[in-house]
């Protein structure tokens, strides 16, 4: 897997991180690539905020892989910095190849760099699949999130 780049996302690689996160059950419902407005709008908060990194995994030209690694400064764990990853898809045709693998890697890496002591992510309860993947990683299933749509 030489020949992938793991480097910030430019506005030039939406359409392609938005079609990723639509391409499943939960994000096909969510989610509406026909309409960039609002990712562009967002990717525009997200590169002016030192706190969010928005990555890409690209593989000869195109974009194979995306996460969102946000840091978290707190006073809880004794003023410990944290970080969560969010929004993790890779495209289909590469999902089993080891990106997954290689991006949260990246993630966790950079949290180390960044010097947070906990790196957290949700996941949605129906992703079975994804939460073996986040165990086999050494993340561990340790708390019961909630949400609340506005």
């Amino acid at each position: 897997m030489s020949d992938l780049e793991i480097r910030p996302a430019a506005a030039s690689d939406l359409p392609a991180i938005v079609a990723m996160l639509a391409d499943d059950p939960l994000g096909a419902q969510r989610e509406s690539p026909g309409d960039l407005t609002p990712y562009t709008e967002a990717f525009e908060r997200l590169v002016h905020d030192p706190n969010q990194r928005l990555v890409v995994a690209v593989r000869a030209g195109a974009v194979v892989g995306t996460l969102q690694l946000t840091i978290v400064p707190g006073l809880s764990r004794r003023g410990a910095t944290r970080s969560i990853i969010e929004g993790v898809r890779i495209h289909m045709e590469e999902r089993g190849s080891g990106l997954g693998t290689q991006l949260l890697e990246w993630a966790v890496e950079e949290s180390r760099r960044q010097n947070c002591r906990l790196v957290q992510l949700t996941s949605d309860a129906t992703r079975t699949d994804a939460h073996r993947f986040y165990e086999r990683l050494g993340f561990e299933a340790s708390h019961l999130g909630f949400k609340m749509s506005l």
